[in-house]
């Protein structure tokens, strides 16, 4: 069955909705791409529109931006600090937008949306 981003079945209360139609293609929604540390790998996926998504699997290095001098450059992450997201995603290591990693500079805030932009932005704090 696919999954889906339509309205739930049921209200807060638990009472259910009345059934008034299927699935429809623009309600499609995929598995979540957890990103981690790694050597590098990418994937291109057509999405609604025709458009591209660029997702990103793993990655070793990181664009930080210093924001005292404006500086952007590429460094390599040296490991995984946190990721307040979520507990399970903190305990299994896997990068999403406000994870906090070490990297050569120090540690950085990730800015961008891997499993979607597919890049890896951040900036030192």
């Amino acid at each position: 069955m696919a999954r889906s981003q339509a309205r739930s079945k049921r209200k807060y209360t638990g009472k259910k909705y009345k059934h008034f139609r299927k699935k429809r293609k623009r309600e499609l929604e995929r598995p979540p791409i957890e990103t981690r540390v790694g050597e590098e790998k990418k994937k291109k996926q057509r999405v609604l529109g025709g458009n591209q998504k660029l997702k990103l699997f793993s990655s070793l290095y990181l664009n930080v931006t210093d924001p005292n001098s404006n500086q952007t450059s590429k460094v390599r992450i040296l490991r995984f600090d946190s990721n307040d997201a979520s507990k399970d995603y903190n305990r299994r290591h896997i990068l999403t937008k406000g994870a906090i990693v070490e990297t050569e500079l120090g540690k950085a805030k990730v800015t961008s949306r891997p499993g979607q932009h597919g890049v890896l932005n951040g900036v030192l704090i």
